[in-house]
This record gives C-alpha cells, sequence and structure tokens, in this order.
C-alpha cells in the first residue's frame, strides 16, 4: 500500500515514541504494517523515492510532422496553436480528429515554455509624491445611460502610484482639452502637484518628431506645445513610457480595472444604469473614487508632504477660435460643421470650445450652445437656425446638402415620405416644412405624438390637422378700451384760434 509523505512522518514519530508497527499504522490510516516496515528499511519520504519519468505511456500522435510544426513556431512565434491545429487537418485530411486540438494546444505551450523568450516585468519601487501617472480608459461597456440614451464616454484617470490614490473626469475622446480637464481636477482634488507627470504616447500629448529632430534628440516622438504650457503651469516635469512598452503605465493600467470592477458593483447595488444628467453620473464617480481612496489616507499624507503647492489662478481649459460664419449659416470648428442663427451670417464669432459643448459668442454675447462633435467631417445643423429660410426658399429643401440633419427624428422623416407618396414634390415639401416650423415654435415631442397619430390613420393629412391635434390657442388679442367722445371740447378749441370769446 502507498502512503502520503504526512503518513510517513507519522509513523516514524510513533516509532520514535515506542509504538508498535501495528499502532503506528493505525495511527496514519494505514491498513497494514507491512508499509511500516517498508518505509523504516527504505528510510525515505515516497516523494523522495519517485523518479522522473522520461519516456512516453503512449505513442505521440504529431511526431511525424512536428519537425514541420516547429519550424512554423520559429518563424511566426505568434502563431496561435488552435489555428496552426486547423491548418495541420487541412494539410492531412482525416489523419488528426477534433479531440485532438487540447493534446496540441499542451504541446505548443511546452515548446513555448522551453524556446520563447519573453520579456519580464521589472517591479518599480514608488516614491512618495514623485509622479502622477494619466490615462484614458472606455466605460461605454459599463451601459450607463442618460435619460434612457446609451453614453458612450471614457474616463480620464489620474493615479499616483505610490498611494493609490486616483481620481478622473469623464470625456468623450482622449485630446489634450480632455487631458487638461482631467488632470487638473485631480491637482485641484488634491491641492499639490508632483514632480512628474506620466502618460502614454498619444497624439495629445506627443507628436512625431522630423527626421532632423530624431537625429538631434535621439527620439521618435516629441511633446505638443499645449501639454508643454500646461504642466508647466504647474510646474510638473513631462514624462512618457516607452514606445510598444506599455507595461511601464503598469499602475494606472491596473488601476483602470480595479476601478471599472468597482463600478459595476456600485451600478449593480444602485439598481439602476440610468442617469438625469450627466452631472448627476459624475457625482456618482465621485463618490466611488472617494470611498475608494478612504483607505489610502495615509500613504497619501506622505505623498502631500513631497508635493508642492498649486498656483494661486487654475488655468481657463476651454479653447478660442474666431471663425466667420458662411451664407449658408454655418462655421467649422476642428473641422466639423455646425449650424448658427442665420442673424450671424458674414458675421465673425468666438467660439469657446468645451470637452462636451461650443459656445458661441458674438463681441461678449453668448447667442448659442452647441453640442460637440467628436471625430472630422461630420456635421450638427439645427432645423430651427434654417426654417425660415427653408419657408423662404422651398425649392432648395430636397437637395439640401444636410437634409437629414431636418428630421429631428424617424417619424419626421416617416411623415415626409409619406406626404411624398399623396402629393406633389413641391407640395409634400412645403406641408413637411411648415409641420417642421410647428415643431420649431411649440414642442418637438408634441408634434412628433401629432405625426405618430395621423400616420396611424392611413388617411391624408396636411400641416392644419397638425395644428387641430396641437390644440394651439390663439394669440390673444388685446381689448382697446373705448374712450367717450366729447365733442364741446372742439368748440372751444376753434374759438381759441379764432380770438372769440367762449
Amino acid at each position: 500500500m502507498t502512503a502520503t509523505d504526512v503518513q510517513v512522518r507519522i509513523i516514524m514519530r510513533e516509532r520514535e515514541q515506542g509504538r508498535t508497527q501495528e499502532q503506528a499504522a493505525a495511527k496514519a490510516n494505514l491498513r497494514s504494517r507491512k508499509t511500516v516496515a517498508k518505509y523504516e528499511q527504505l528510510g525515505q519520504l515516497p516523494s523522495e523515492l519517485k523518479q522522473l519519468r522520461t519516456y512516453r505511456t503512449r505513442a505521440d500522435p504529431f511526431a511525424e510532422d512536428w519537425p514541420m510544426l516547429e519550424e512554423m513556431l520559429e518563424g511566426a512565434p505568434e502563431l496561435e496553436a488552435r489555428a496552426l491545429f486547423g491548418w495541420l487537418c487541412d494539410e492531412h485530411p482525416g489523419k488528426y480528429e477534433e479531440g485532438q486540438l487540447r493534446t496540441f494546444q499542451r504541446r505548443v505551450a511546452h515548446w513555448r515554455a522551453l524556446n520563447r523568450e519573453q520579456v519580464a516585468v521589472l517591479e518599480q519601487v514608488h516614491h512618495p509624491g514623485e509622479v502622477m501617472q494619466t490615462d484614458g480608459t472606455w466605460l461605454t461597456e459599463l451601459g450607463v445611460t442618460i435619460q434612457g440614451v446609451p453614453f458612450k464616454h471614457l474616463l480620464i484617470h489620474s493615479v499616483l502610484p505610490y498611494s493609490n490614490w486616483e481620481w478622473g473626469r469623464v470625456a468623450q475622446s482622449e485630446s489634450l482639452g480632455a487631458i487638461k480637464l482631467g488632470v487638473q481636477s485631480a491637482l485641484v482634488k488634491l491641492g499639490s502637484a508632483p514632480q512628474f507627470h506620466q502618460t502614454d504616447n498619444s497624439s495629445a500629448a506627443t507628436h512625431v518628431l522630423s527626421a532632423e529632430e530624431q537625429e538631434e534628440t535621439d527620439k521618435r516622438r516629441g511633446y505638443t506645445d499645449g501639454y508643454l504650457q500646461f504642466l508647466d503651469h504647474y510646474g510638473m516635469t513631462p514624462r512618457t513610457t516607452h514606445l510598444d512598452s506599455p507595461q511601464e503605465n503598469g499602475d494606472i493600467e491596473s488601476s483602470n480595472g480595479g476601478l471599472k470592477r468597482a463600478l459595476k458593483q456600485h451600478l449593480i447595488l444602485r439598481g439602476s444604469r440610468d442617469f438625469e444628467s450627466l452631472e448627476d453620473y459624475e457625482a456618482f464617480l465621485g463618490d466611488v473614487m472617494d470611498k475608494r481612496n478612504s483607505c489610502r489616507q495615509k500613504r497619501l499624507a506622505d505623498e502631500l508632504t513631497m508635493m508642492r503647492p498649486l498656483p494661486a489662478e487654475t488655468l481657463t481649459l476651454c479653447r478660442k477660435e474666431k471663425v466667420k460664419v458662411s451664407r449658408g449659416s454655418l462655421i467649422r470648428v476642428l473641422h466639423n460643421g455646425y449650424s448658427v442663427p442665420t442673424s450671424l451670417i458674414g458675421h465673425t464669432v468666438t467660439v469657446h470650445i468645451h470637452e462636451w459643448h461650443l459656445e458661441v459668442y458674438y463681441g461678449n454675447k453668448l447667442v448659442d450652445t452647441l453640442p460637440r462633435l467628436v471625430g472630422r467631417h461630420k456635421h450638427q445643423i439645427n432645423y430651427r437656425h434654417l426654417i425660415d429660410t427653408m419657408l423662404r426658399k422651398p425649392g432648395g429643401f430636397r437637395n439640401y446638402r444636410y437634409r437629414d440633419d431636418l428630421f429631428p427624428s424617424l417619424v419626421f422623416r416617416q411623415a415626409w415620405e409619406q406626404l411624398g407618396q399623396w402629393y406633389a414634390p413641391r407640395k409634400a415639401d412645403m406641408i413637411y416644412l411648415r409641420v417642421l416650423n410647428l415643431a420649431a415654435r411649440t414642442l418637438e415631442t408634441d408634434v412628433a405624438s401629432a405625426l405618430a397619430r395621423l400616420m396611424a390613420t392611413k388617411k391624408r393629412w396636411k400641416e392644419t390637422d397638425v395644428e387641430q391635434l396641437l390644440e394651439l390657442e390663439p394669440a390673444p388679442v388685446p381689448e382697446v378700451a373705448r374712450g367717450e367722445v366729447v365733442l364741446d371740447i372742439y368748440d372751444q378749441l376753434l374759438q381759441e384760434v379764432s380770438g372769440e370769446p367762449a
């Protein structure tokens, strides 16, 4: 009977205390005293008696093709075992079965362990108050909605590696403006600034150097002017990870994963992933991060003693651009087009560019606030800006370049298409534009509901039918008080003019 190392140690202890072989076997839960005699004679533990097996217990099914497979792995180490096994089955139909995949994967894993070198992670020693790491991490996977609308966003996440203190702000892209917003929010929250600020080689903070600059600096990328000016204001020195070395940002990457898991749990406990506004959502994120930071205060205190105080004034993060309003009542900002009120056509306006919106100023007066678009060659056309022009020039609607933006929702487009089936094109366009004018003057949702009701009847309708469903109250007519006319005053006036006595 075989025994474990623990059982043999019990046997030896019992025998040293004068117990018989039978008593020692019973104490170690062994059925035979012969086992006790065997290990007394050997004087070794079972694990010491085992010999490494160097032979195979069954034939290697891949022995014939393995030299070729080994050459392929050496030439392309990134080849996955599953893909390589599929290729092998295609090359030798009927020779291999799907059930051999796991055996093949173990064989490939064994080869990689003996033949493929990897880059080891070098654990770093962090010093208090030395560096802040910042990275953008997408949170769309959380399934958050704002008033029922899916919210695509990322978090500009900043971490102090020594204490793991963290803070972040919601953004819609990893732009320079977003990085400024996230980092400045973290610094204001701390009240101090570290010596270094570290990011990856994103295009927001760095750019590709020219060939001459690369020769002079021995670097492929340099820092953007806007990023350097921002860090200089807070007295921080820029630092980036080396190219193709994302593990150098390991602390922030690890914190990204931990924060996401915490957010998922708090959303489950909250019972809803829907928020009334962006401000409510950011307040929720702040509460979660505050709770995570509560257990990091001792090490954070060590960091704060090594940091420098912030300057008296924070930077204004919005970017300003002066643009001229085109004849089409459009402005172009950061390669995207936006409509503005037609009264501004031909004038130059100042646009304040924020992370989530644009503010359009004429002189010192705010004339409009627009949602900011991300990317290039996109457009945001507000039908309220152009509806008066469309009513005056209805012939321009059908082939208007941005016509699709003049359908506020699907029901408006369906209404226009239905009108096109009933009326001539020009008349259908006129009816639709008058309906759109109703939406601009009243509530868009009320007009949409009225259109849905009318289309459900399958009967012809016009804009007057929409008005009736809206039950618009007529504009109040002011009452004019009628005064009593006294003709005697005219006789008195004539007498005064002629000089006759009254």
